[in-house]
């Protein structure tokens, strides 16, 4: 499985690097059968998060065509008002000149992203999924209508005013569609995705090696619909 981790201007450094380390390492642990590379809508660049300047360099274009997993990040930076996020009057820097979440979100709207996504989204050999934020990146494309997700708890009603049936889990797993939920949750993606596409034995030894242990629920369109309580 090769793995592409989208990097844009002002992506939570966290978002990337935490499921980047266990992919790589399920790699290891697989003898290659995992690989990943960071990339980015326009090309080898660097690229500035949204964490005190932090930069981590993409060294390629995203490709929608190449199969396996493509997974996109959240923003890091002021939490500001949700409301703001589809952008439409949310393209001025906050007070003290510090870009929201919501502000950072919405402007990859303004990029190629959005349509890579799409096509990546069509491709029947491609898994996509997120990590907090990421999700509402691919749902204010209007990707998701009509999906299953989850985001970090403060975007869930931004995510189902969009059309997604939103889940309140660790990771929601919906086919070729995965996310997780707040920040740390890409460790807890990033180890559900090493058991799904190779295996438990394999995510198991990740999960020894970085002395972590999974949390949280991983939520599965199945079995009979619950009844209200």
């Amino acid at each position: 499985m090769h793995a592409q981790i989208v990097l844009f201007d002002g992506f939570d450094p966290l978002d990337v690097v935490a499921p980047f380390e266990v992919l790589s390492a399920g790699g290891g642990a697989a003898s290659g059968a995992v690989t990943v590379e960071l990339v980015s809508a326009e090309g080898p660049r660097e690229v500035a998060g949204g964490t005190g300047g932090l930069a981590l360099r993409a060294t390629a274009a995203l490709d929608p065509d190449r199969p396996g997993l493509v997974l996109v990040p959240g923003a890091a930076g002021p939490v500001g008002d949700p409301a703001d996020t589809p952008g439409h009057e949310a393209g001025a820097p906050a007070e003290g000149g510090d870009d929201t979440i919501p502000v950072l979100l919405g402007r990859t709207l303004g990029t190629a992203l959005p349509r890579l996504m799409a096509a990546a989204m069509e491709n029947p050999e491609v898994t996509v999924a997120t990590v907090c934020g990421g999700s509402l990146v691919l749902a204010m494309a209007g990707l998701l209508e009509g999906r299953h997700a989850t985001t970090h708890h403060l975007g869930l009603d931004l995510l189902d005013a969009t059309g997604v049936h939103a889940v309140r889990a660790r990771v929601v797993d919906d086919g070729d569609l995965v996310t997780g939920a707040g920040v740390t949750s890409g460790l807890d993606l990033g180890l559900y995705l090493l058991e799904r596409e190779v295996g438990p034995r394999i995510a198991h030894a990740v999960e020894t090696l970085f002395a972590y242990e999974r949390r949280g629920t991983v939520w599965r369109a199945e079995g009979p619909e619950p009844a209200p309580f």
